[in-house]
């Protein structure tokens, strides 16, 4: 027998000293309300099976070493019938009929790495027409339009189809930590919602499986485990991975853990929304209760509804936020325009650049001088928090929400800067941006004591996690306020913007101050944008490595910008503009094809200037360029979605077998119109850089949805009794 290594202690070995890393998904037993069977396909022979299995299919037989066909009935033409060449996401469906059952039973069909092809096998439910309900479910979703209601209703809906008596929608924050978000329950029950819960108690190896296994349910705490026989698979010689497995085991810390809390049956579905797990729904009940393959399979269709759903919401978020930093940007080039400088934008009122991101203050460190608005700390303290953060900001920004925390010499700035989020705004280390939120002094409500010594022992009843889940309520000092995604994306563009801003900035210093020329230009050398900077003739002072590198050519290659026109592919167009730039002093905006000395052709954008003095005159020109490549990378993945959400209409179009063609066309629309509507709201609200993978993250959902309706109508399906090896 395989043995575990002490760092991964085997299922059922661990305590809570090292529970993180039980191998939870080798659990090597099934709870009994099912049957599993291992086969090797090649010879359709069954090389494990539950201990339970032959008394829960009523045959008499030594299973080890049997034929498919010999348990009777037509489990083997189900399953060849049903098994596609690769089953590694979602199990297959099938009713079948086996041994001297007279009733149908559902069977989920997977194979597991190693090859074995696992066959499980529960009683089946009743196969009403769920279109409707689901319909229903899908039209109230949809038109939720801010994210705590969608909890809400998601969790009223959850309650009402499943039939639990407590319904919670569970968050995680950035630090794995729980919440409660939402709730509903029975009215004599003690109200769970707003309890937080710490991240070890959904260790990192159960939370992989979430990811992978939708729907997990547990139908009876008290439950007896049926046991794989033999232990280790003959096919791979080691241990069965039951990732897959709805039937898997629970962990025995797990399972005293709810009964400490008096639940006797849970039901959790996972939220996976842009690919990471989000948060939970979790129902409680206070008594045994088994959902039925055809329920399992209508809750993870509405969980990936759901999760489309809050990935719209949070991207509209974000689209606040971008659309403030462009109102923002536009008043930095007003006062550019109009006073020669930009700072007075973000200073003039503070409401502007503090809304965004609901700080409570923010500081500009630009060129040695430091400018602040809002409740901040004082002019030293602000750059002795700069020069902490300098080292920090790593890819352009930097949060926390207790700087207290992070750097205990901060201690005394507690009440003003609690939080803290910094961007860079130049090529220069020492020039960036940073909000600050206050202290929040404020009670968080634990489901019980996380930071009480976990009790341990050999017997696993004797492992309490926390005997008591009275609430314990921790005074919480020295944070601010969470700084959320959309916080932290608002951060970003006010950021570019700034930074955009500081170029051209820097590229009229250049044409007015001929003095500080050197230094200047060197300034915008650093900058990592292509820019090019000319003077009132259009002879070109500084291009940047940047642009060089856009065109593949040498510094100082080109001399002129009307020289430029001879890069375009439309040459006589770009000349036309670059003219109209010199002559007429007329700006330049739009898209644009380059065609690079390597013979390649890059589509960017341009946004060309004249620089004017006070009095009117033109002193020289700035051109800036923008490569379009992710642009256009995010017009594939849209191209993308709309393919994949068609070819997934007509999948499902084809596999649902409800009671009427309307009732298949309408829960159809309103699926796709959820995922439409997501797709509008990612592609307005969100950034290019991540615009590509929320829209695959929406058509990956919309795509298990429909495997989930197509499996729920094959399981609904009534067996075909006739054939050989069918029911004698």
């Amino acid at each position: 027998m395989a043995v575990a290594q002490p760092s991964s202690p085997a299922f059922g070995t661990a305590d809570l000293s090292n529970c993180e890393r039980e191998q939870i998904h080798l659990a090597g037993s099934i709870q009994p309300h099912g049957a599993l069977l291992v086969v090797r396909e090649s010879d359709q022979t069954i090389v494990q099976a539950s201990e339970n299995a032959g008394a829960f299919l009523g045959v008499d037989l030594k299973l080890q070493g049997a034929r498919v066909r010999a348990l009777g009935g037509d489990l083997w033409e189900q399953t060849r019938r049903r098994l596609p060449e690769s089953v590694a996401t979602i199990p297959i469906a099938a009713r079948c009929l086996i041994g001297a059952r007279s009733d149908s039973l559902n069977t989920l069909l997977h194979r597991t790495s190693e090859g074995e092809l696992v066959v499980e096998i529960e009683n089946g439910g009743q196969s009403p027409d769920y279109s409707e309900a689901i319909e229903r479910a899908v039209q109230s979703i949809v038109a939720a339009t801010a994210l705590q209601p969608l909890c809400d209703e998601s969790a009223r809906i959850f309650k009402e189809v499943t039939g639990y008596d407590r319904v919670m929608v569970y968050r995680f924050d950035e630090a794995g930590h729980g919440e409660v978000f939402s709730e509903t329950k029975k009215p004599d029950l003690e109200a769970l919602l707003g309890n937080r819960y710490p991240a070890s108690d959904i260790p990192q190896i159960a939370r992989r499986l979430y990811e992978r296994n939708r729907v997990r349910l547990l139908a009876d705490v008290n439950y007896e485990p049926a046991h794989l026989a033999p232990r280790l698979s003959s096919i791979s010689g080691k241990d069965l991975d039951m990732s897959l497995c709805f039937l898997r085991s629970v962990s025995p810390i797990h399972v005293q853990y709810l009964k400490n809390m008096g639940v006797a049956a849970t039901l959790v579905v996972s939220l996976m929304v842009g690919g990471r797990l989000w948060g939970l729904i979790s129902c409680h009940h206070y008594a045994p209760r088994i959902l039925h393959f055809e329920m399992r399979a209508v809750c993870e269709l509405l969980a990936e509804v759901i999760a489309t759903r809050i990935a719209a919401l949070e991207s509209f978020l974000q689209g606040q936020g971008e659309l403030a930093a462009r109102r923002l940007e536009q008043r930095m080039i007003e006062w550019v325009s109009r006073d020669g400088d930009w700072r007075g934008a973000l200073f003039d009122r503070s409401r502007p650049l503090l809304l965004p991101l609901a700080a409570t203050g923010a500081a500009l460190i630009f060129e040695g001088e430091v400018q602040s608005t809002g409740d901040v700390p004082g002019t030293d303290q602000i750059r002795e928090i700069a020069a902490w953060i300098r080292p920090r900001l790593g890819q352009g920004v930097f949060s926390t929400s207790s700087l207290v925390a992070d750097e205990p010499a901060f201690a005394g700035l507690a009440g003003l800067a609690s939080g803290v989020v910094a961007v860079g705004i130049s090529g220069q280390d020492d020039e960036m941006l940073i909000w600050f939120r206050v202290e929040r002094v404020r009670t968080v409500t634990w489901g019980g004591n996380p930071f009480k010594p976990p009790s341990s022992g050999d017997d696993p009843s004797e492992l309490s996690p926390r005997r008591s889940f009275a609430q314990w309520h921790q005074v919480v000092e020295g944070t601010s306020d969470p700084w959320t995604a959309a916080d932290l994306s608002a951060a970003r563009l006010i950021g570019a913007s700034v930074k955009d801003v500081i170029v051209q900035f820097r590229a009229v210093r250049i044409l007015m101050a001929q003095d500080q020329l050197e230094q200047v230009l060197r300034q915008v050398r650093s900058s990592d944008q292509q820019i090019i900077v000319a003077d009132a003739q259009g002879i070109i002072l500084e291009s940047t490595a940047t642009f060089n590198e856009l065109l593949s050519i040498e510094r100082g290659a080109v001399d002129r910008i009307d020289e430029l026109a001879d890069y375009f592919t439309d040459r006589a167009d770009s000349r036309r503009k670059l003219n109209a730039l010199q002559t007429d002093g007329q700006p330049w905006r739009g898209e644009a094809r380059l065609e690079t000395t390597r013979g390649e052709t890059k589509a960017v954008l341009v946004r060309a200037d004249p620089v004017l003095a006070t009095s009117g005159r033109v002193l020289g020109f700035v051109l800036l360029f923008a490569d379009l490549a992710d642009r256009k990378a995010a017009e594939a993945a849209r191209r993308r979605f709309q393919e994949g959400i068609l070819r997934s209409h007509r999948k499902v179009s084809r596999g649902i077998d409800f009671s009427t063609e309307a009732a298949r066309q309408n829960l159809m629309s309103a699926v796709i119109e959820n995922a439409q509507l997501a797709a509008l709201e990612i592609t307005d609200g969100t950034n290019l850089h991540d615009m590509p993978a929320l829209l695959e993250s929406v058509k990956t959902s919309v795509a298990r949805v429909a495997e989930v309706l197509d499996q729920l109508a094959l399981a609904t399906k009534d067996p075909e009794h006739a054939g050989p090896g069918g029911r004698s």
